[in-house]
């Protein structure tokens, strides 16, 4: 199990507003190249989202469905990687002062990846999921100095 917390420089609702935002994975999630499509009705629990993941031309498409959503405190996928199996990623938000505290729960459930998980694939695991947060604080921190969302396609 990789569990990973960073204090993000916003607010939970600046946070949970990416999270919500399935258009934006391809921003911070490591691996992800594009957002293929996402229900409209995302990130309510059923919600699915489609997306490339991969390095270079090595690419699959992969889903995703929402399993638990908690508006602003937590939201838990399942996420699809064929041919490895799926995982478990849980993002769970608290109020920090003015920031977020945010936690990242992954790890894998069925298939090839549960079969094979180990101290090395765990490792490689927290490494990304590093990467993952960071990006996503960035984001997020982006997010809170802008003018307002009305302005976010204006800016240069």
């Amino acid at each position: 199990m990789a569990q990973r917390q960073r204090l993000v420089q916003a607010t939970p609702e600046q946070v949970w507003g990416l999270l919500a935002n399935a258009r934006s994975y391809a921003q911070w999630v490591v691996g992800t190249q594009d957002v293929l499509d996402a229900d409209d009705h995302w990130p309510e629990v059923g919600a699915r989202l489609k997306f490339r993941v991969g390095v270079g031309p090595a690419t699959l498409e992969d889903t995703c469905v929402v399993r638990i959503c908690e508006p602003g405190r937590r939201l838990e996928l399942e996420a699809a990687a064929d041919p490895f199996g799926t995982a478990r990623i849980a993002f769970s938000l608290t109020p920090w002062g003015d920031h977020t505290l945010l936690i990242l729960d992954e790890h894998p459930l069925r298939g090839l990846g549960a079969r094979l998980e180990n101290p090395l694939t765990e490792f490689v695991l927290h490494l990304r999921n590093r990467r993952l947060l960071s990006n996503l604080a960035r984001s997020a921190a982006d997010r809170s100095h802008s003018p307002s969302p009305a302005f976010d396609g204006a800016r240069r």
